[in-house]
C-alpha cells in the first residue's frame, strides 16, 4: 500500500502538511450539504448559503445552520481524524489545512489547524467581526445578536465570498515549505484549495494523495493511495513508527 520511498521520506521529515475535504468526515458521517431531507430538500444550498439571503430572512438561514449544527453534534471523529492529531506530534512542523467546516479535527485533537472554509461552531458579527463561540450566542426570536446590537452570522464561507486572506496565504506557504504533502479526502475540485497539491509538488514536495476515488490531481503528484482515510491513516502511523 505504501512506497517505500513515501515511509522514508515521511520519517525523515521536518515540515509535512494535509490537506483534508469532505471525504474524511463523510466516513464520520457528516451530512453533506445535498443531503438534507424533509423541510430542506426544498431548498439549493446557493439559495441560504450566501449573504443576500442571510439579509433578506436572517431567521430561516439561522434555522437551517441549527438544523445541521444539530446533525454533526451527532457525529464523531473517525481514526482518520485522531491518526492527524497524533500526527501533529510527530513531526517538528506539522500544518492541518480543512476545506471542512464541521470542527472534527478540533474535537479529535489536532491543535494547529488551517480552516480554508471556517468553521460552523463559530459565529461573527456582521457590523463588528467580533467572533463568538457558540456556547456564547444569546437567542432573540431565533436569531443571535450581538452585544454591539449587530446580527451573528455562522462564521463560514459562504458562496460567493473570499476565502479569509490569511488562512489562504498560510495554507499556500506551507505547502510551499513542506516536504512532504498529503491530500486526504477531498476531490480536488474546489479551487483555491485543489491548487495547494500542485503548488506543494511544484516546489518540490513529495505529494500523495489519499482519497476512495483517483481524482483530477492524481497524474500530477508521485503516488495515489486509493482507499478510506479513516483505515490507510492509522496504517499510516504505524508504518513511521517502525524502526
Amino acid at each position: 500500500m505504501f512506497s517505500t520511498k513515501f515511509i522514508e521520506k515521511l520519517k525523515h521529515a521536518q515540515k509535512v502538511a494535509v490537506l483534508t475535504g469532505a471525504g474524511i468526515s463523510a466516513e464520520s458521517g457528516v451530512p453533506t450539504f445535498r443531503g438534507e431531507d424533509g423541510l430542506w430538500n426544498k431548498f439549493r444550498p446557493e439559495e441560504l448559503a450566501n449573504f443576500n439571503a442571510f439579509q433578506k430572512n436572517p431567521k430561516l438561514v439561522w434555522e437551517w445552520y441549527n438544523y445541521r449544527r444539530k446533525l454533526i453534534h451527532e457525529v464523531k471523529p473517525n481514526p482518520g481524524h485522531f491518526a492527524l492529531a497524533e500526527m501533529e506530534q510527530m513531526f517538528p512542523v506539522f500544518t492541518l489545512i480543512t476545506q471542512n467546516v464541521d470542527n472534527l479535527h478540533r474535537v479529535a485533537g489536532s491543535q494547529i489547524i488551517i480552516e480554508l472554509h471556517g468553521n460552523i461552531m463559530r459565529n461573527r458579527c456582521v457590523d463588528c467581526n467580533k467572533i463568538y463561540r457558540e456556547i456564547d450566542i444569546e437567542f432573540e426570536s431565533s436569531v443571535p445578536v450581538c452585544r454591539c446590537g449587530g446580527l451573528m452570522r455562522p462564521d463560514v464561507v459562504w458562496f460567493g465570498e473570499m476565502l479569509p486572506e490569511d488562512a489562504i496565504l498560510c495554507a499556500f506557504q506551507a505547502a510551499q515549505e513542506c516536504e512532504v504533502f498529503l491530500s486526504v479526502g477531498t476531490s480536488a475540485l474546489v479551487q483555491p484549495a485543489a491548487s495547494l497539491p500542485i503548488e506543494a509538488h511544484a516546489s518540490g514536495a513529495f505529494v500523495v494523495e489519499i482519497n476512495v476515488e483517483r481524482t483530477a490531481i492524481s497524474r500530477y503528484i508521485d503516488e495515489s493511495i486509493i482507499g478510506k482515510s479513516g483505515e490507510i491513516l492509522p496504517l499510516l502511523i504505524n508504518k513511521i513508527k517502525e524502526k
